[in-house]
């Protein structure tokens, strides 16, 4: 069970930081926000999502500012993998904290023994961009602080999936039809994916390329 209030701290308050800080602020929990630059400090600030410490996250005098030891999880999210992987093992070294890393490419295997969860923002992203760029099919409704993401898919005339029931496609183990065509009803088996209709899915990043090509093509 999740506990009701989290006190985090977001390393990063570039777009994907300041973005999760407002969620996690928005549902209850206490954020501490660790910024490199001093403008973009200043900015975050007047966003009001949580206390702004202006420093770089993986130096050990400016994260223990954040009093790891009072926090339940550290999310390194800033855009410098390094920085990120740099800040989850001194947090690790300061106190029993759960820790999020935002990886830029695909992620090494290894890394799955030094943190709990990984973040990789970029690969639907770039992959929704593509999409868009085709022409559409593709939106984010939710970016999940950890491997998930929610996204509304149109399924594609040509699609490899279209016209077939999700029983018949076998979406990858990572994925689910959460809402079917029309907002009614969860996806199930005998849910057809109708060419031209939207579908709410749930999708972890390491199996969205296979789900994209099975509903866009």
């Amino acid at each position: 069970m999740t506990p009701t209030n989290l006190r985090v701290i977001v390393a990063g308050g570039g777009t994907v930081g300041l973005r999760t800080a407002a969620l996690l602020d928005d549902r209850g929990h206490d954020v501490v926000l660790i910024e490199e630059s001093e403008s973009r400090g200043d900015r975050l600030s007047d966003e009001y999502v949580g206390t702004v410490i202006q420093g770089d996250a993986s130096r050990p005098e400016i994260l223990r500012q954040a009093q790891p030891d009072r926090c339940d999880v550290i999310a390194a999210l800033t855009n410098d993998e390094t920085v990120n992987f740099a800040t989850c093992m001194a947090a690790q070294r300061m106190a029993e904290v759960r820790t999020v890393m935002r990886v830029s490419e695909e992620p090494d295997e290894l890394y799955a023994e030094y943190v709990d969860s990984l973040v990789f923002p970029e690969q639907l992203g770039a992959r929704a961009a593509t999409n868009e760029i085709e022409g559409g099919g593709v939106r984010t409704i939710e970016e999940v602080a950890g491997d998930l993401e929610i996204v509304e898919i149109e399924v594609a005339e040509d699609a490899p999936a279209a016209g077939r029931s999700l029983q018949e496609v076998g979406l990858p183990r990572g994925s689910l039809i959460i809402v079917e065509a029309g907002g009614d009803r969860i996806g199930g088996p005998d849910t057809v994916l109708e060419p031209g209709e939207r579908y709410l899915v749930a999708v972890e990043s390491g199996v969205a390329d296979e789900v994209m090509n099975l509903l866009r093509g």
